[in-house]
């Protein structure tokens, strides 16, 4: 018994394994019904005028009052820009399409970089394609099934009886649909459609007059109410899909594998305006409609000169998403020139956008941000070494400052305590470097360096810079 008891302690519920990413405690952008924002809801925390702006931006996207838009986050690293694209994306929810490309990563891709952007446009923008289907839905009131005496003499048969509030029917099934039955395991009591182009079957639920059958049932059992009306109805179907995925099923011999294998290469010109020309058609006569999602790009300086003219030309599209680019850089070079600009960015691109710019954190809000990241990867810690930890991170970086939190707690771990304290804090601050100390460590042994090309005379001044930044 003891054996028994142990087993069970020992095992791991392996039903909700979540990856903590840097961003995983973002859930929207923390804005009330009125768009204001909250001083911390939802993950995100300070950034007041920044989350306002974005939030006018999510709810312009929402209604479809805007397209072919750009905006520019920029701020200081570390002050949030991508926590807001994370809060925009959550915020548009599932039905809006969200793109998200890193500047670098045109130039590692086996393709040209105007076709890997123009396929991250295409991600973004949605298409809404409505059809109508007939269906037959109702509560199930009998599955009677004939199997023959002798095995494989006969195929089964069988008869399925449905019901609604106002009419009863009985349907002979084929072997198919039986086989489809015993897949979806229905049973009297169970409300379900089936499609009849297909012979789809669907499990809407239980009917409420059956939810006294049995005296415990799982929490995933849904009660839903007897279809009214006709059991044969024609509904309208929405299946939202983005251009991209249109473009790689029409274009690749493969066809919709595609989409898995990630195979999708350079698609041709006359095949996008093929699709254009299709789903124009489809629009007029009301059987879809586009739905402009957003594209982010971030890390934008990286972007050469090529890249900022072929999306100059891009916006202008007539079914161009919303592009939020965001970046780290003040005046900076233009990649593929000798010309400097704010941002990296050409001035032309740059009189595009609309600029949101986020500010560094105050103290009160890098604790508060500290409290989130806590609750988050789940540990558990002192006040005193929340004091401490935001100490670091005022004088560090919040980034350094988050990092020392799970290695604290292995250090907690270690020495068997129960709850993160300041000597944990302490010990993973003096094992790993932040960027200020390894600069100054470098400067005072950069002679012993291979490589080393830095006078002392140079040495001294970066030190005395490094001190005062």
């Amino acid at each position: 018994m003891a054996m028994g008891e142990l087993k069970i302690s020992e095992m791991r519920d392996l039903t909700r394994i979540e990856r903590i990413g840097a961003h995983s405690h973002i859930r929207g952008l923390g804005l009330d019904s009125s768009l204001e924002p909250r001083l911390s809801s939802e993950g995100m925390v300070g950034q007041i005028p920044a989350r306002k702006a974005a939030g006018i931006m999510v709810k312009m996207v929402q209604q479809g009052k805007i397209a072919g838009r750009a905006l520019l986050l920029a701020g200081q690293p570390g002050t949030g820009k991508t926590a807001i694209a994370m809060g925009m994306a959550k915020s548009l929810g599932q039905e809006t399409p969200f793109a998200m490309l890193a500047g670098s990563e045109l130039y590692s891709l086996d393709m040209s970089k105007t076709e890997a952007l123009m396929q991250a446009f295409r991600k973004a923008i949605g298409v809404r394609i409505k059809e109508e289907a007939e269906v037959i839905e109702g509560e199930v009131v009998e599955v009677q099934i004939d199997r023959p005496a002798v095995a494989g003499a006969a195929s089964k048969t069988g008869k399925l009886t449905l019901k609604t509030t106002d009419m009863e029917t009985v349907y002979d099934l084929g072997a198919k649909m039986i086989e489809a039955l015993g897949k979806e395991k229905v049973q009297s009591g169970d409300v379900i459609a089936i499609d009849k182009a297909s012979g789809k079957i669907t499990k809407l639920g239980r009917s409420f007059a059956r939810s006294r059958d049995y005296d415990a049932m799982g929490p995933q059992t849904k009660f839903v109410q007897c279809p009214e009306g006709e059991l044969q109805k024609r509904k309208e179907i929405v299946h939202c899909v983005t251009l991209h995925e249109i473009d790689v099923i029409n274009s690749r011999t493969q066809g919709f594998l595609a989409l898995f294998t990630g195979d999708t290469g350079e698609i041709r010109a006359e095949v996008r305006e093929q699709i254009d020309t299709k789903v124009a058609e489809w629009r007029e006569e009301g059987k879809a409609e586009i739905v402009p999602g957003v594209l982010f790009i971030d890390e934008v300086h990286m972007l050469d000169i090529e890249c900022f003219s072929f999306l100059n030309r891009a916006l202008e599209n007539d079914m161009a998403p919303i592009l939020v680019v965001a970046t780290n850089r003040g005046i900076t070079t233009i990649r593929g020139t000798n010309y400097r600009s704010p941002h990296g960015i050409p001035i032309d691109f740059l009189d595009r956008l609309l600029i949101i710019s986020t500010q560094p954190y105050k103290e009160e809000e890098i604790r508060n941000i500290l409290d989130i990241r806590c609750q988050e990867e789940d540990v558990e810690m002192s006040e005193d070494a929340k004091v401490l930890l935001t100490k670091i991170g005022v004088n560090t970086s919040l980034r350094y400052a988050i990092h020392l939190i799970t290695s604290a707690a292995l250090a907690c771990q270690k020495r068997k305590g129960k709850a993160v304290e300041v000597e944990d804090i302490t010990r993973v601050y003096n094992l790993f470097y932040d960027v200020k100390r390894s600069t100054q460590y470098l400067m005072e042994y950069q002679s012993q360096y291979m490589f080393n090309e830095v006078s002392a005379g140079e040495a001294e001044e970066d030190e005395t810079n490094a001190m005062v930044s």
